[in-house]
């Protein structure tokens, strides 16, 4: 295989991608940088964008704009070099439910050229590594939802791939099959150092990453690990309803920012519960609901894009 460029660039750069469905824009100047073995999150709602630019990654849709660069090849002029570096889970099931975990494996390992000597080695380790080694011969459809998702990983890794793209990879798994398929994948990236990437609107999944960034609109409004991306907007967080103008002018005059998202006015920092009693006795009557916490992925959101997460998007393809 040809040697790789850029050998200490980025696992993944994107570099001011636009993608357009008709006249609407899915992805909108997008840049994004992944570094090498890192478990990174695309978090945003439905509509935000994720699926497009993972499409465009695994090189199903071309690029309209812009550049995406994995290891250094090119999604747009080195196709087959990046096919080859990508182990790809997708969000609707690849695995064929009448065939067993053996033969769907068998399956895609010929499409990447695997012979019958290189399969039964390749075989052994992944199934022993991902745990369903003893399911070998069982029909994919008697599976459990996670055991399926554990096969649908053995087959995206089988080929060693560098760089891993799933797409919403826990949709329709239980708590407990969420918590075992993200211990299969902190395992595959120590062991194996592989690059993951994935797609996801959770946002208590998106907080195991390594880092994650944060999509809204076709856009990036921000990049860091989940308890920095917290830990920027204080240790408080006191959310007032409604939104009422006096408010934001006696917050105004004071000098305290505060963000309106949906009928709601939030204020972050590290002592904004000592604004409590004031605003009580200024507004209690008007105020419907008041409350103190700790900054969750949801308030970064808010604080980046102004709307709250599962506010309506706009209506591109995803």
């Amino acid at each position: 295989m040809e040697k790789i460029k850029n050998q200490h660039g980025f696992a993944l750069n994107v570099h001011d991608v636009v993608h357009r469905y008709g006249d609407r824009k899915a992805l909108d100047g997008l840049c994004l940088q992944v570094n090498r073995s890192e478990l990174f999150a695309l978090l945003g709602p439905n509509g935000c964008g994720k699926s497009t630019l993972f499409r465009l990654i695994s090189t199903l849709v071309p690029l309209q704009q812009g550049e995406i660069e994995v290891f250094g090849n090119s999604v747009r002029h080195d196709q087959r070099l990046v096919r080859g570096r990508l182990g790809i889970v997708f969000q609707s099931p690849s695995l064929d439910p009448k065939l067993t975990v053996r033969e769907n494996l068998w399956c895609g390992s010929v499409l990447y050229g695997c012979d019958r000597r290189q399969f039964e080695r390749r075989l052994a380790e992944v199934t022993e590594q991902l745990g369903v080694e003893d399911r070998l011969h069982d029909p994919v459809e008697e599976l459990s939802g996670g055991l399926k998702r554990r096969v649908e990983l053995a087959k995206a890794i089988f080929h060693r791939p560098r760089l891993l793209l799933m797409d919403e990879p826990s949709t329709g798994l239980d708590p407990a099959a969420r918590l075992d398929l993200w211990r299969a994948l902190r395992q595959l990236q120590v062991q194996q150092r592989i690059t993951i990437v994935l797609t996801t609107h959770l946002l208590d999944e998106a907080d195991r990453a390594d880092r994650i960034a944060i999509m809204d609109r076709g856009q990036v409004r921000a990049v860091g690990s989940p308890g920095k991306l917290r830990q920027e907007l204080g240790h408080q967080v006191l959310v007032l309803r409604p939104a009422l103008a006096e408010i934001r002018t006696w917050l105004a005059e004071r000098e305290i920012d505060a963000t309106e998202a949906d009928g709601e006015l939030r204020i972050t920092g590290n002592d904004v519960a000592n604004l409590v009693p004031a605003l009580a006795a200024n507004f209690g009557r008007q105020i419907e609901q008041m409350s103190v916490g700790q900054p969750g992925l949801e308030d970064v959101f808010v604080a980046k894009t102004g709307h709250r997460y599962w506010a309506d998007t706009t209506s591109v393809p995803a």
